[in-house]
């Protein structure tokens, strides 16, 4: 078996900062590879959801954890549920729909 686990922790993932880490983790990772995709923090973000997180986003934590990854923070840092604060801070107009 070439891949083991060194601890279980592999196996279920990262330390996220919740309230909901299931939202959070993927928010945070796709708002990442956005941030890579254009390859700079942009100035206005428009976030549309679909399906559940419409309407679960805001208690679930997934409006920071995407605009986390957009500024680069990491699932398990202690900023991250100030990643909306952060953003207008620095000017970065945001709507979420």
């Amino acid at each position: 078996m070439a891949n083991t686990f060194r601890s279980v922790f592999d196996i279920i993932g990262p330390i996220m900062v919740g309230p909901s880490s299931s939202h959070t983790a993927g928010a945070l990772a796709l708002g990442k590879a956005a941030a890579q995709l254009f390859g700079m923090i942009p100035k206005k973000i428009t976030i549309h959801y679909y399906e559940s997180f419409a309407d679960t986003h805001l208690g679930h934590g997934t409006d920071f954890a995407i605009l986390g990854g957009i500024l680069g923070l990491n699932a398990d840092d202690p900023m991250l549920p100030k990643a909306v604060e952060m953003a207008a801070s620095q000017q970065i107009a945001v709507s979420f729909f």
